[in-house]
């Protein structure tokens, strides 16, 4: 017995780790909160980027119009580039993404936001100002569509919390375009290319933040080629073909109908207001008002609706405020005129729910991806005629009684589509075939 206490001391010996390998750990720790950190404020200014170049020109849409001598026709074309470019090059990002990197993609497309803004007010004629709006649009599709994808991936237990931080930062910078472009013109000696143009800095801004993630390429395509080795190792993997799950078609549609409704009312709501009789600084107040509204409830929305099992009650609430918002900027556009922002603000919260719900529709980070270009190329192709149709029914009937009307018999189907899109489902059960 005595022989054999040695060993038993021995092997129950438990090696202490030298200071230098606890140091490394330590730095190790220290180094990823510290990117953690900055991808959020890569997140939050990218966010806060994708909308002041469409509200920015809703704002001064009339001075634009003046000053390249565009129709009503015509600006109701130009409203109607967002969706467009968002569909056509948002169909894009996930290839792109594997290909380069999604960090890579979403700083490029800062960059392509910030030369589009930059040169757009400077140039000569209405063709070449959609050109140069749409070198911006297409680094706002991009971002737009792999945003709820790094969300997924880098943030899979807070996927609730981070949307709603990133769609309060979109909705606080569409709100403060809205808001401070016609002052600012003003300040820059009244000048409506040096007000648009403006917003390019803070576009360059958010180049900065992403470039230590622009360098990850190499661990995201290693990572894209093991996940390439394992499809090809096991034949019988189930396939996603998301085009055939009722879920993500009807998320598409509620996407594409809220996105109209949404860039109608970037597009022409300050119009609305001036045309009533109120001033300009005002019109473009109340745009800021029912963007702001988005803030706060941009972050509830998406933590309440990671809580439900179904979303169609939050769907139902934002139809009803947009009926009675529309209702009221057809019958008292002037007297009621804060009001109608704020109900109409409200309403337009159905963006951030949306962007939760293709977070929540898929179980998976390529589920997701598929999903997100799917639901929003798919919805702002839909999107579309809505700007345009607006822009020719004032063209023609002289008022704004039709456009009003088209609005709010576009809310009934959004809020049927929103509830369908809403059931505790995901495309994996609908859509996966061996």
């Amino acid at each position: 017995m005595t022989g054999e206490e040695p060993r038993t001391r021995t092997s129950t010996t438990v090696r202490t780790p030298a200071a230098s390998e606890v140091r490394s750990v330590r730095r190790a720790g220290a180094a990823r909160a510290w990117r953690t950190r900055l991808l959020v404020v890569g997140i939050v200014l990218a966010a806060f980027n994708l909308r002041p170049a469409i509200t920015s020109l809703g704002a001064l849409l009339e001075e634009v119009r003046d000053g390249l001598g565009m129709s009503g026709s015509v600006a109701g074309l130009l409203t109607s580039v967002p969706p467009l470019c968002f569909a056509v090059f948002g169909v894009t990002a996930p290839r792109l993404a594997r290909r380069f990197g999604a960090g890579a993609v979403v700083c490029a497309g800062m960059a392509a936001i910030g030369a589009g803004l930059l040169i757009r007010p400077y140039v000569g004629g209405t063709a070449a100002f959609l050109a140069t709006s749409a070198l911006a649009l297409m680094g706002i599709a991009v971002s737009n569509v792999l945003m709820p994808v790094i969300v997924k991936r880098r943030f899979p237990d807070r996927v609730g919390s981070m949307t709603g931080l990133y769609s309060m930062a979109l909705a606080l910078g569409t709100a403060t375009a809205a808001a401070v472009t016609v002052p600012l013109t003003d300040a820059l000696g009244g000048n409506w290319r040096s007000g648009l143009a403006v917003w390019a800095a803070l576009a360059a801004a958010a180049v900065l933040p992403w470039l230590p993630f622009v360098r990850e390429r190499e661990r995201e395509q290693d990572g894209a080629r093991g996940a390439r080795n394992e499809r090809a190792a096991s034949a019988e993997a189930p396939v996603l073909r998301v085009t055939r799950s009722r879920t993500a078609w009807a998320l598409a549609v509620f996407f594409g109908l809220q996105a109209t409704a949404a860039y109608i009312t970037m597009g022409w709501m300050a119009q609305i207001f001036r045309d009533a009789g109120v001033p300009a600084g005002r019109a473009g107040l109340l745009l800021a008002v029912t963007m702001v509204m988005g803030v706060p409830l941009a972050f509830v929305i998406p933590r309440l609706a990671t809580r439900l099992p179904h979303q169609g009650p939050i769907v139902l609430a934002l139809g009803a405020s947009g009926l009675v918002g529309y209702a009221g900027l057809y019958l008292a556009p002037a007297a009621g005129a804060w009001a109608w922002a704020v109900l109409l603000g409200i309403a337009n919260c159905a963006f951030p729910l949306a962007l939760t719900m293709v977070g929540m529709r898929a179980r998976t980070g390529a589920g997701v991806a598929q999903l997100s270009a799917f639901a929003q190329s798919t919805g702002y192709l839909i999107s579309i005629p809505g700007p345009l149709l607006v822009g020719v029914l004032y063209q023609h009937s002289g008022g704004w009684g039709l456009p009003i009307a088209l609005m709010a018999g576009l809310m009934i189907p959004q809020t049927i589509m929103g509830v369908l899109a809403g059931r505790d489902r995901t495309v994996e059960d609908e859509a996966t075939t061996s």
